[in-house]
């Protein structure tokens, strides 16, 4: 029989591989960790971040967020254009941009969490500060329903999203409750419906579009707020919930024998939410084996190679051996990677877009060769490229030179995914 590779078991990957101290930076684009207690959301995280945040079987471990530098992975244009890149604020690896993210482990949550349970109000004003949030679940069926661990297959993984999903949905509708006058007071002032909603939710990223998205979605358009039935209101929250913070689950612990049946009982239960099967220790194991110049690996790839193996001990080797066998051979990937590029790319919908000073050259004005990339929503333009490299450039913004065709752009043009672009302006040229 395989042996699972849980630190909780009898199997220490801890002293395998130590990870070296890395930087917290923060960034534009925040993914949240959302799930119960001991469902592996601290070693995704450490897997993802190569930080080293605390892993216990103890409920509430992660008593406060832990915030850290991950990164959304794609193909870089350089191989398109034949030049050699030089990132400055990104890596390229073998043809891969990895672009810093910002992934914040949360504490877990247990039913009753909205209503101040456990960590309840302190995991959920942290999870308002995340633009997706990745739902780590145990799909082993390894945890309880208090978050405690038990024996595999006896919890259930299918209930455990369910409960959660609940208390972030209570979450909204306690906002919506609790200000109901406000918002009432602010229609008859001549406020409209969709921003009156929306400035009570303001403060956990909710915009007016995500608002009125969500009253048409619930048929609520033109009905008098203060006529909305208490079915009506939860199921306003639970469509504004799903869009303003859009959810995939990661079903985690794949490598215990348990777990693929539950996998296909959460895709069965949650058909309409993306499901991404994971094994975060397996992918924990190989990025601190590749620190460590053991492995050749790039994260999210479908396989790994052995740099030595003489310098690998039994350990390492066995763990290593049944990475490759019953994890990468069996789905290809840990899921880590796959997850975090699932949540960017299709979740938020972001593009990559590549500016540049010289459109010629793919420079900046010291020489280097694309060395930026950022991460830009759908249907962002010209106009919002230029305020994201800086307000001056937006002030003065005349248009921007497309590099592979030459053309001038508009400044309404809606950029597409990989456009490296000069953007062209009064107060500073092609900044």
């Amino acid at each position: 029989m395989n042996k699972p590779i849980r630190a909780d078991n009898d199997f220490d990957e801890e002293n395998l591989f130590k990870p070296k101290s890395a930087t917290i930076i923060g960034m534009r684009l925040r993914l949240g960790l959302i799930g119960k207690t001991n469902t592996g959301k601290t070693t995704f995280f450490n897997a993802a971040t190569l930080l080293s945040g605390e892993v216990s079987t103890y409920p509430f471990t992660t008593k406060t967020p832990y915030a850290g530098t991950a990164s959304a992975v794609t193909l870089c244009v350089h191989k398109e254009f034949r030049v050699k890149d030089e990132p400055v604020n990104s890596k390229c690896i073998e043809g891969w941009r990895l672009i810093p993210i910002e992934l914040i482990d949360l504490p877990g949550l247990i039913k009753g969490a909205s209503a101040g349970k456990g960590l309840g109000f302190q995991f959920l004003s942290h999870a308002a500060q995340s633009d997706a949030l990745l739902h780590i679940v145990d799909a082993s069926g390894s945890v309880d329903a208090e978050g405690r661990i038990t024996e595999p297959g006896t919890g259930d993984p299918v209930a455990d999203i369910g409960d959660i999903e609940e208390e972030l949905v209570l979450w909204y509708l306690r906002l919506l409750q609790n200000n109901a006058s406000k918002i009432s007071r602010s229609i008859k002032s001549g406020t409209s419906l969709e921003a009156a909603i929306r400035e009570v939710f303001s403060g956990i990223g909710v915009k007016e579009h995500h608002v009125k998205t969500a009253l048409q979605q619930a048929k609520l358009e033109g009905k008098d707020f203060e006529n909305w039935s208490d079915e009506e209101c939860k199921e306003f929250c639970w469509i504004l919930r799903d869009i303003s913070k859009p959810t995939l689950i990661v079903a985690n612990k794949m490598d215990i024998k348990t777990a693929p049946e539950n996998f296909k009982r959460i895709q069965e239960a949650y058909s309409d939410m993306i499901v991404v099967p994971a094994s975060a220790e397996a992918e924990l194991i190989l990025r601190r084996a590749s620190e460590k110049g053991l492995i050749e690996y790039i994260p999210g790839e479908e396989r790994f190679k052995v740099v030595n193996p003489n310098l690998l001990n039994e350990r390492q080797r066995w763990a290593l051996n049944f990475i490759r066998r019953a994890v990468l051979g069996q789905f290809m990937r840990t899921g880590v990677q796959f997850a975090i590029n699932v949540a960017v790319f299709k979740l938020l919908r972001m593009n990559t877009v590549y500016p540049v000073y010289d459109p010629v050259k793919l420079s900046d004005k010291h020489g280097r060769v694309l060395p930026d990339v950022l991460l830009m929503p759908s249907g962002s333009t010209v106009r919002d490229l230029a305020r994201e490299i800086h307000t001056e450039l937006e002030k003065g913004l005349l248009y921007a030179i497309d590099a592979r065709t030459g053309l001038r752009l508009p400044t309404d043009y809606e950029l597409k995914d990989r456009d490296v672009l000069s953007i062209v302006s009064a107060t500073r040229s092609r900044g």
